[in-house]
């Protein structure tokens, strides 16, 4: 990776002796992105899709444009986008969007967010689902095996991650969507963690939903999306409803526009669109194949380090299908303490259970864990400056 791109990040310039390992949190943003939303208030400001005027045409234009920018990026040309404020909303709209009348199995597992937690177990506990959660080894990881015996023929839907944001496993996704096709079952796909760190086929990987974060890949916070088959549009009810979202509306009957704009209800956060797009052209310049050979350097650099500080590493250990993530903790301290420490010496990172209190209890992290991740910007020096803070730290226990 050219670590010139690091002057592209404000944040770095301004605080040049941090060493930011929080990126699975939320990712900085580099200057490309902040002037594109920038660009939206300079040279835009009215509303998409409702003024005919030249600024209202001009905004709907850029936004269509950037819809079927992110799309290409993501793989799914032709596909439909249906933009949201993040993960949790895209994974939302699916799970409660969904028909359970005539298959009423939800498959997903214990290593999932809260994000797919939470709305699965409402569903479970409203009687409208029947809820299988496969649980997990000590490394965090399902397999295939357990797919292929939890997957029938009542299962609706199947969810789960294609990146864990508690162990940095990277999930067979494609032979997890075949297992759910062969048995006539949906699949959606938690991209948080993925879509930042490798290449997205969401064509190709033969997907139904996918759902991702504009945060967690240089984007604008408040911005995401949820990527799906124009088939499988129609499949989906809105659960939020308002301007935007309509074709024509009596007091007797309502017709409902049939794409995309029946989910996205209000004006839409234009700014966000337009900085998202710009994060996506961003990686794609880069190449998303140099992006994920770079994290595995640095996931190699990062996995010595701990080892060399005898940290307890929660999660898999083989760095094959790993993302430069790692959560830890240090024998005898409390994670939020060391968090704290660390931040004392310049280095950001993350400590609790991560939106996933299940996942970190399945694989031993029962008072949570410290969480390291890293990103493009981060360097191999930074790992050994943290590896020096470890080692510091690490003699106060």
């Amino acid at each position: 990776m050219d670590f010139d791109i690091r002057k592209d990040f404000p944040l770095l310039e301004k605080y040049p002796q941090l060493i930011y390992l929080d990126s699975a949190c939320t990712s900085l943003k580099p200057r490309q992105v902040i002037d594109a939303q920038i660009s939206y208030y300079t040279e835009l400001g009215a509303c998409g899709g409702r003024s005919s005027h030249f600024l209202g045409r001009k905004t709907s234009e850029k936004i269509e444009e950037s819809r079927e920018k992110i799309l290409e990026f993501l793989g799914a040309k032709g596909q439909e986008l249906i933009f949201a404020k993040n993960t949790t909303e895209g994974l939302n709209i699916v799970i409660n969007g969904l028909d359970y009348s005539k298959r009423n199995k939800i498959v997903t597992t214990v290593i999932e967010h809260h994000a797919i937690l939470l709305p699965l177990m409402k569903l479970r506990d409203d009687g409208k689902i029947k809820l299988e959660i496969l649980m997990c080894d000590n490394e965090g990881k399902v397999s295939l095996e357990q797919w292929k015996n939890a997957i029938d023929k009542q299962t609706a839907l199947v969810i789960t991650n294609s990146a864990n944001n508690t162990t940095g496993f990277n999930q067979n996704t494609k032979q997890i969507t075949k297992i759910a096709h062969d048995n006539g079952a949906l699949i959606c796909v938690d991209g948080a963690q993925g879509v930042a760190h490798h290449k997205t086929e969401f064509s190709k990987d033969n997907y139904d939903f996918l759902c991702f974060s504009g945060h967690k890949m240089l984007g604008p916070n408040g911005i995401g999306g949820l990527v799906c088959k124009k088939e499988n549009l129609q499949k989906l009810k809105p659960f939020v409803l308002g301007g935007g979202t309509v074709k024509t509306v009596t007091l007797d009957k309502v017709e409902y526009l049939t794409n995309h704009e029946k989910f996205e209800a209000g004006v839409q956060n234009y700014p966000g669109i337009i900085g998202l797009t710009s994060a996506c052209e961003y990686l794609k310049k880069l190449k998303m194949e140099n992006v994920e050979k770079y994290e595995r350097e640095l996931a190699k650099e990062m996995l010595d380090v701990l080892e060399q500080n005898d940290a307890i590493i929660y999660g898999s250990k083989t760095l094959e299908n790993h993302s430069a993530l790692f959560s830890f903790g240090i024998k005898g301290a409390r994670a939020h303490d060391v968090a704290l420490m660390l931040d004392q010496q310049n280095i950001a990172v993350r400590s609790g259970f991560f939106c996933a209190q299940p996942a970190m209890e399945a694989i031993g992290a029962k008072d949570g864990a410290v969480r390291a991740s890293c990103y493009i910007y981060n360097t191999k020096e930074e790992i050994r400056k943290f590896s020096q803070a470890l080692t510091k730290l690490k003699a106060l226990y």
